[in-house]
């Protein structure tokens, strides 16, 4: 077996390691209100919106007891179409406030989360290779997805129902000291009840949240595996339905019991809260009618104190349920806050300099480098001259691929240089290092995007002339120009409407666009008819024309007339020539050929 598949799934990085402990730390106040600062004028008009929603909501119960105590008494129709009006005006005022205020919540809302999201997919473009090999791709889409989802109901929710309800119960106070202070102590005596149990019941709830988290990541890690087009088709074809159903189900009913532990927890608290809203309207009665029985109280004054009451108690016991709210909101940012933390590739290298006039050099420097424990070169030295085709050959997991991966830094050795025309890559800038280089890979990805869509993401300024001209170096323009739609053809999720073949080629055009200086190729023509790889190795002379190219060969036949070739065993490079000159040592190449063309050479004359 020669091929080179990617050797870095098995194994995992110390820095993404799923299994080493996490530090905890608390979640940066500071930090979160950064991503608020940008919208202060919005937050400033909801904040003035608040109050004056506010300070309008006190006025229906002052007009409710002035028609109690004047207007019914004096038998004033005007006094009560006048406090009637005004009850109907102040309503309707407040709406139409209360719909400038929701806009700007949802402004606010969606732009935090339009910024959080793209700050988020931005920081995991810049991560290394090792942290996609070694993490689930349900979890990062959970994250990207549901958590900054989250963050929605929290920034136009949670967040203004805490300013909102701290307005409403400021201004109630103060009006129902001013109406009577007596009835006041005894309305506000109850609110401390509502609050002592919040800090047992937040510190359990975030733990169970936080858990809850990391089993919908796990359900989302499952589907993401089993509904993709290869998952699926490998669950038909091994006739494993019913063991992912099984698998799937005890990963949902472990979710439905955090969710069971979550809902229960504080039924007890919650149930109090509900009790102390029937209580405390109770001694206000009580309170209020030994006054006004003693005639130092309107009945007024008392309904209006009633209608009050649900203006103090309704905010306090959702402060105090918004507890749920904000521990939810803390275990979220903590999340999104851990992926913005972790180190992008850039961190390992401070390169600056720009890679300019490429010529193609590659060399490679007592290069050593491991996936964690599993070494897998060691000590690899070699020179690529500017323009030549070397090819690497050798048994699978030998280190072919890691050599590749090591050329654009996907991968830092751990010890060793690697240079590009004399030039260390840690020295380089990433983006003009990447830019010199062109990959095609076994596994060709498209997007689910049109052909001319997939084709200009190697040249976004690309004219339809220069993907008519780079399909036909490839030798794919005459298959696109006789689909129905032509260019505009959609390839489907992954490519997956086109054949192998066809999806090579087309990747052999995009690079073409790219027009890159240096060209790895690896295994691009395994596991392809004679017909198909007769005609991409027709379209890799011309995009290796003029170019240094890096070949992983699966079979020898298409690396003959490399330049030179590298023969990799264990990690090290053990052998290095021509073709004529490695099959006339005898040697490890020589016995990889005869093992591959034993059949032809039997039969030769």
């Amino acid at each position: 077996m020669l091929g080179g598949g990617p050797p870095v799934h098995l194994m995992w990085s110390s820095m993404f390691n799923p299994d080493s402990p996490q530090p905890k730390r608390k979640v940066d106040l500071r930090r979160i209100g950064r991503f608020f600062a940008p919208y202060w004028r919005e937050e400033t008009l909801i904040l003035i919106c608040i109050v004056a929603v506010s300070v309008l909501g006190l006025l229906p119960p002052l007009f409710t007891k002035w028609l109690i105590d004047d207007a019914i008494p004096q038998h004033s129709m005007k006094l009560v179409f006048i406090y009637v009006g005004a009850m109907i005006a102040s309503a309707i005022l407040a709406g139409v406030i209360g719909v400038v205020q929701g806009y700007l919540n949802s402004y606010v809302g969606e732009g935090i989360m339009r910024d959080i999201r793209t700050s988020l997919v931005s920081h995991l473009h810049r991560m290394p290779i090792s942290f996609f090999t070694n993490t689930k791709t349900g979890e990062i889409m959970n994250r990207v997805s549901n958590d900054v989802d989250n963050i929605d109901n929290i920034v136009t929710g949670t967040l203004v129902t805490i300013v909102t309800n701290i307005v409403m119960i400021v201004t109630t106070v103060v009006t129902i000291f001013v109406l009577d202070w007596r009835l006041a102590i005894i309305s506000v005596a109850v609110i401390p009840l509502m609050i002592f149990p919040l800090s047992p019941v937040g510190r359990r709830m975030y733990g169970v949240r936080k858990r809850t988290r990391e089993k919908r990541d796990e359900i989302e890690s499952i589907t993401q595996e089993t509904l993709s087009i290869s998952g699926i088709t490998l669950i038909k074809s091994f006739v494993r339905e019913q063991f992912e159903r099984s698998r799937f189900f005890q990963v949902a009913n472990d979710l439905m019991r955090l969710e069971i532990d979550l809902a229960m927890i504080g039924r007890w608290f919650i149930m109090l809260i509900g009790a102390m809203v029937v209580i405390g309207p109770a001694f206000v009665w009580m309170g209020g009618s030994w006054l006004a029985i003693g005639g130092t109280l309107t009945v007024g004054t008392i309904v209006a104190f009633v209608a009050y009451l649900s203006r103090l108690y309704g905010p306090a016991s959702a402060l105090a349920g918004v507890q749920v709210q904000v521990v939810s909101a803390a275990a979220v940012f903590e999340r999104i806050f851990d992926y913005l933390d972790m180190p992008t590739e850039e961190a390992a290298c401070d390169g600056s300099q720009m890679l300019e006039n490429v010529r193609g050099e590659i060399v490679f420097e007592n290069v050593s480098f491991s996936y964690g424990e599993r070494q897998a070169l060691r000590d690899v030295s070699f020179r690529i001259a500017p323009g030549q085709t070397a090819a690497l050959v050798g048994p699978s997991g030998a280190g072919k691929t890691t050599i590749t991966q090591l050329v654009p830094r996907f991968y830092i050795p751990q010890s060793g240089r690697v240079e590009i025309d004399g030039h260390d890559i840690c020295d380089l800038d990433l983006a003009s290092l990447r830019n010199a280089i062109g990959i095609v890979t076994q596994e060709t990805y498209l997007f689910h995007d049109t052909i001319a869509a997939n084709l200009r993401y190697g040249r976004m300024d690309a004219s339809d002339d220069d993907l008519v001209s780079a399909a036909k170096a490839a030798n794919i323009h005459d298959f696109i120009a006789g689909l129905p739609e032509g260019y505009q053809t959609v390839v489907g999720e992954r490519g997956h409407k086109l054949s192998g073949g066809e999806r090579q080629r087309l990747a052999l055009a995009r690079v073409l666009l790219k027009d890159p200086r240096i060209l790895i190729l690896d295994e691009a023509t395994s596991s392809l008819d004679s017909h198909n790889e007769a005609m991409i190795q027709s379209a890799l002379e011309r995009v290796m024309e003029n170019r240094t190219s890096l070949v992983i060969a699966h079979r020898l036949s298409t690396i003959i007339s490399a330049d030179v070739i590298f023969v990799v065993e264990g990690g090290r490079i053990v052998e290095s020539g021509t073709h004529a000159l490695l099959l006339a040592r005898g040697g490890a190449y020589a016995r990889l050929y005869l093992e591959q063309f034993r059949d032809e050479v039997l039969t030769a004359p």
